[in-house]
């Protein structure tokens, strides 16, 4: 568990057809005992949708990310990338790796140099995404979490489809960690090419969390309790 009084500073990264809404319980549970919290949502995402367009690629989200944490002059940064989220937080590391403290995947993508997310998700890009493609979009492919926000909503394209150029050296000097959802201790076989495979590859401590993908959703507390886990001493 972490070091009582100990504060952190986290920058939340949501996944795919997001938004920083889905850690809102997170965060009440992290701010009220005095960690700084900050939950950006993606471009054209969430209460960002009005700004969505064709345009939008991974380099938007790279720097929606790393704008946060220049503008608030942010450091020692505890960075959590969810699903999507890994790509985006692998982005922000190759541009920041001196004001991060720890990254952190949450059951979430891990590229290698010069892959999309499509090229991680492989095989799963045919059957589960590409025939919720539509024009410049990606609609959810999970049905309707809810009418009214908050809620999932498309994304855009490019943002699957942009190479992730990784190259920086000072990366490999940050502690980074997986957390995998499991069922009945089990990891998911069907995504674990994604993520938790290159992560042992890696060598980076995997921690397993029994629960559905989207663990900030359905149990926030839980979450916490394991990103203290994660980042004990």
């Amino acid at each position: 568990m972490a070091q009582p009084g100990a504060k952190r500073t986290f920058v939340l990264v949501h996944g795919a057809w997001s938004g920083g809404w889905d850690y809102a319980r997170v965060d009440s549970i992290l701010t009220a005992r005095g960690d700084l919290v900050y939950r950006p949502t993606l471009t054209g995402l969430g209460e960002r949708v009005h700004l969505s367009n064709a345009k939008i690629n991974l380099t938007t989200y790279i720097n929606d990310v790393v704008n946060v944490i220049r503008f608030e002059n942010l450091s020692d940064v505890v960075l959590v990338g969810h699903s999507f989220g890994g790509m985006v937080i692998s982005g922000v590391a190759e541009q920041l790796p001196d004001r991060i403290s720890r990254l952190i995947y949450l059951d979430a993508m891990v590229p290698n140099d010069g892959e999309s997310a499509r090229d991680v998700c492989g095989k799963i890009w045919d059957g589960m995404i590409a025939p919720f493609v539509r024009d410049s979009l990606v609609l959810y492919p999970f049905g309707a979490t809810s009418q009214s926000p908050p809620m999932d909503v498309p994304q855009p394209l490019g943002t699957y489809l942009e190479p992730l150029r990784i190259s920086n050296p000072a990366v490999r000097h940050i502690p980074t960690s997986f957390i995998a959802m499991t069922k009945n201790g089990q990891t998911n076989a069907g995504t674990d090419k994604m993520g938790v495979d290159r992560a042992r590859v890696r060598n980076w401590p995997v921690f397993k969390m029994e629960g559905g993908h989207y663990a900030m959703r359905e149990q926030p507390a839980n979450l916490v309790k394991k990103f203290d886990q994660v980042l004990a001493p």
